[in-house]
């Protein structure tokens, strides 16, 4: 009898990924979702669909009497009641692994690591807030309430990602930079390129949320990350290895964005100070990251395919011109 793994969420990019990643390890899969997006598994007799939102408890409790599930992942838990929710109701599972974020931090340290540096604190303002500004801190509130379950008994683990990407990123931060090295001959890169921004790619992610359901233990919060954490300056190039072309970088300050009315922080992918998890708690597990030319590849490709081009993330290239005028490099 095939071990069942039961997906909140599972049709757009880390649950996406996630169904695949378990459905090629021999899992049975259901998803639950709202079906507000297409389903990329309508095709496929091994992934079942639950339709339900995560947001109201009878829907979720509905859902575990159908399916009785022995693996839980949970990708769209973005309030702590999510989490305390969700553990009460798949108590008795296998395991629950809860997707986390690399902002559940709420110390700068380099590296981050899971059992040393302290999260966010989460008030009850912010435990029902829906805005980017309370993101991390409601992403620590699930992550005590991961804890609270393991003390309960329950198998309860947690997985923090940075930023993420790969094929089927909605989001569309790294479709910017694949889009400008992709068109252009000169990109601006602000700062001095040296910013450092730890990322992950979305299969790898999917690779982390199986080994832990598999290998974790109770109670544990890791962190997942590419092996490698270039700076913005060597994302740019790696892209354009990645596109098969080259590319210039402008490096450009605070005083030079601001000429034509820029900011560093205009630029998806720029963060200061530098943010970098460890991962070896991960590793442990017997995790491994995927290389960067293979991950770009794959990522490149499907940005090609698709229709994103990342380019409300950051400034217009109209803007950028105006830039590389005064910077004096012209296409």
């Amino acid at each position: 009898m095939s071990t069942h793994a039961f997906v909140v969420g599972g049709t757009r990019f880390i649950g996406r990924h996630t169904v695949a990643e378990f459905r090629e390890a021999g899992y049975d899969v259901t998803i639950f979702n709202r079906g507000s997006h297409d389903n990329p598994f309508a095709d496929d007799d091994a992934v079942a669909r639950v339709e339900g939102d995560r947001t109201v408890e009878a829907d979720l409790r509905r859902a575990a009497l159908e399916v009785d599930p022995d693996v839980v992942v949970d990708c769209v838990a973005y309030r702590p009641r999510d989490v305390h929710a969700a553990t009460d109701i798949f108590a008795d599972v296998d395991a629950y692994v809860y997707v986390s974020s690399g902002a559940a931090y709420g110390a700068e340290r380099v590296p981050k690591r899971e059992d040393e540096t302290p999260l966010c604190d989460c008030s009850a303002e912010a435990a029902v807030d829906d805005s980017p500004e309370t993101y991390g801190p409601r992403k620590a509130g699930g992550d005590r309430a991961v804890f609270a379950a393991a003390d309960r008994g329950v198998n309860a683990m947690s997985v923090r990602p940075p930023v993420v990407y790969g094929p089927h990123d909605y989001t569309e931060r790294f479709d910017y930079w694949i889009d400008r090295v992709d068109s252009h001959d000169r990109v601006v890169v602000p700062g001095d390129g040296t910013n450092l921004w730890h990322l992950v790619y979305v299969k790898d992610v999917a690779a982390a949320l199986r080994t832990v359901a598999e290998e974790g233990r109770a109670g544990e919060a890791y962190n997942v990350g590419d092996g490698h954490a270039p700076t913005l300056g060597e994302w740019v190039g790696l892209v354009a290895d990645a596109c098969g072309t080259t590319v210039e970088p402008v490096f450009a300050g605070g005083r030079e964005l601001g000429a034509v009315g820029l900011s560093l922080e205009d630029f998806p992918l720029y963060r200061d100070p530098p943010h970098l998890l460890s991962t070896t708690k991960l590793r442990a597990l017997g995790w491994e990251s995927t290389d960067h030319e293979t991950a770009l590849s794959a990522t490149v490709a499907d940005h090609r395919g698709s229709d994103r081009t990342g380019r409300d993330n950051g400034p217009g290239r109209d803007t950028e011109e105006r830039l590389l005028e005064v910077l004096g490099t012209v296409e």
